[in-house]
């Protein structure tokens, strides 16, 4: 099967987190079961191309036209990338935005992108189904099923989505209808339209062939009010569609046995090498040498309320009062980087701090510390905490999306268990299991080792998914050429009134 991934971010090319590695990950698992891969990426800042795939889109743009490329970047573990070459709109300092805040024209540099998908498969790599990732690609099923519904190059094309966080909704005010030159019908309740604003996310899930999510209990927990941030009814009206595959950890690049980017190699036959690793990461953050003999935790994430920096921030004080070491890697709202560099400063012996993203640093961070610390307030899937297994670095939890379906709570009785789990979201609880860990660590290290060689022992890679994926993708083939059977003969239907993927029915708003 041809299957063309569009996505905002993949890795080698371009990264803010999660959602690269998978764009990554999983078209080179699909690749290696025979499957043809291609991924179509923005290009942006310092991503290098080899030729020029297409020297020239024709893009409506507010009234007028935008000419973009689509450069081909080549191929790489047998994926064939390509990029929307628009130096305007994709040649920035970052992907989505700066300091904070979102570039203001982003409706367009992805309303561009979308349709810059469709006439890639039209111009240059006709795929058997595109699967679409997060709100920057929701308008590419959306426009498949309303402006483009008559052209038979892409009528019958499947769509998979897969949202990777419904917190991020791409919804902008409803000029962006105009200068996106979208069909005025999809600004209703039953298509973009959310609280009267133009909704891409909303697109994908109401457009699209099949939904995914990426863990089982996020796809239940995006069906609830509390998770599903306004859309949970869309999401409900389309259950009968909607997955949650699990994703899966890269083991080629995550691996404590084969990393060229530690000090040290390990295994559960052999651990020694974790403390080698654990001596240059506290040199790595410049801590006091005297550190390793105590438990350091790391943490390796967006700094965000989301993630949990709400509840370090009511925590750290009683948290840094014991005798730790702790270091964190990332970058985020301004507000929770200020909080860790004012930690920093208060307790420098204790706390390192790095704000950047950094691939190198991350691997270090995994392999030298004793614990990694996630204690998000929702958390789709996770791939942290399962990289931490590998590296046998102990995960400390919150039961919570793909947490909870990845960590299992250590219970002292069996033995059985790879982490530590709190349910409430709330500071004092992350507190109290983090003090439980400390004492497993300190006082029994026999059932330490048992943690961290229970966790080294799982698998979660990435070939279970991509058989799950590959068997969706079946699925909607089928599913779509009925659908486009159905419609052919409906003589003289308007492009702009043929019906959505699936219906949608009373209360697909959301409201």
């Amino acid at each position: 099967m041809k299957i063309l991934f569009a996505a905002p971010e993949g890795l080698p090319f371009s990264k803010t987190g999660g959602l690269a590695d998978v764009i990554e990950a999983l078209p080179k698992a699909l690749a290696a079961r025979g499957h043809e891969l291609a991924v179509l990426l923005p290009r942006y800042r310092n991503t290098r191309a080899i030729a020029v795939a297409a020297p020239s889109l024709t893009i409506p743009m507010d009234g007028a036209a935008r000419f973009p490329q689509i450069a081909d970047g080549g191929p790489v573990h047998g994926v064939h990338y390509y990029f929307l070459d628009d130096p305007e709109y994709f040649d920035r300092e970052q992907l989505y935005g700066v300091a904070g805040k979102d570039y203001p024209d982003n409706a367009e540099r992805f309303g561009e992108f979308s349709r810059a998908v469709i006439e890639f498969c039209k111009r240059v790599w006709m795929p058997d189904l595109i699967h679409c990732h997060d709100w920057q690609t929701g308008l590419v099923p959306a426009l498949l099923r309303t402006e483009y519904a008559g052209d038979p190059a892409v009528q019958s094309l499947p769509v998979i989505f897969t949202v990777h966080n419904m917190g991020y909704q791409g919804a902008f005010p409803r000029e962006a209808m105009k200068k996106l030159g979208l069909p005025e019908v999809l600004f209703s309740m039953d298509a973009l339209e959310f609280y009267g604003r133009v909704n891409f996310l909303k697109g994908g899930l109401v457009y699209s062939d099949f939904l995914t999510t990426v863990s089982p209990k996020y796809a239940r927990e995006i069906q609830t009010p509390e998770y599903g941030h306004g859309l949970d009814g869309v999401v409900r009206n389309r259950a009968a569609t909607l997955s949650g595959i699990l994703n899966g950890a890269d083991y080629i690049a995550w691996n404590p046995e084969k990393d060229n980017l530690i000090a040290a190699r390990y295994s559960t036959k052999d651990l020694s090498g974790k403390m080698a690793c654990k001596k240059n990461l506290v040199e790595a953050f410049g801590l006091p040498g005297d550190t390793v003999r105590k438990p350091v935790i790391g943490i390796v994430s967006r700094f965000a309320g989301q993630k949990g920096f709400d509840l370090i921030e009511k925590i750290a004080p009683d948290l840094l009062a014991e005798d730790l070491a702790l270091v964190a890697l990332g970058a985020g709202e301004p507000r929770y980087e200020k909080l860790m560099r004012d930690l920093q400063k208060a307790y420098p012996a204790k706390l390192g701090v790095q704000i950047k993203y950094d691939n190198t640093l991350a691997h270090k961070i995994e392999a030298g510390a004793d614990m990694f610390l996630m204690p998000s307030h929702y958390e789709p899937c996770g791939l942290n905490q399962i990289y931490s297994l590998k590296y046998g670095t102990v995960p400390v939890v919150r039961a919570t999306g793909g947490l909870d379906d990845t960590i299992e709570a250590f219970d002292p009785a069996t033995g059985n268990g790879t982490g530590f789990k709190f349910q409430a979201y709330d500071g004092n609880a992350l507190l109290v299991k983090i003090r439980e860990a400390l004492h497993v660590y300190r006082n029994d290290p026999a059932s330490w080792r048992r943690i961290q060689t229970n966790g080294m022992g799982k698998d979660f890679s990435w070939q279970a998914s991509a058989i799950e994926y590959a068997r969706l993708y079946e699925v909607a083939c089928k599913s779509r050429n009925r659908i486009t059977a159905t419609s052919s003969n409906q003589a003289g239907a308007k492009s702009a009134k043929i019906p959505p993927a699936a219906p949608t029915g009373k209360g697909s708003h959301g409201r």
